[in-house]
């Protein structure tokens, strides 16, 4: 075989495993994240988290939670088309994104620390 067939068979190969090992990582499951538990404490303590999915500071409360934002208790109040605020936020009174409202019927607007949130519901932060 020639070594230019060689190298193109060589080549090839590279991509091949470098492609492979690319889609493992990328769609790998992830594990717990550190704050499941936390969050599931949120959502199990009666709060609400009030956004929109074109509000940047609601995607930064989310990325606060890391992999566990998907225990957030939260409630998208944004129409598809972004112009207009769903029934049920209209009804809890949420005027701004994000909202959270309590249990005890406390509303915050704006971002939440976690040590907030914590103190608000009572929900244990992990170290």
């Amino acid at each position: 075989m020639p070594t230019q067939t060689k190298f193109i068979i060589f080549i090839v190969l590279v991509v091949i495993i470098i492609g492979g090992a690319g889609a493992y990582f990328s769609f790998k499951p992830e594990g717990p994240g550190k704050l499941d538990d936390f969050a599931q404490c949120l959502s199990s303590s009666g709060a609400k988290f009030y956004g929109a999915f074109w509000c940047s500071h609601c995607q930064d409360q989310k990325k606060d939670f890391g992999s566990s934002k998907k225990y957030l208790p939260y409630v998208e109040c944004s129409t598809p088309d972004g112009q207009d605020q769903l029934p049920v936020c209209k009804d809890a009174g949420v005027k701004g994104f994000p909202t959270w409202i309590f249990a005890n019927g406390e509303k915050i607007s704006g971002r939440l620390s976690l040590e907030t949130l914590a103190e608000k519901t009572m929900c244990v932060l992990p170290q």
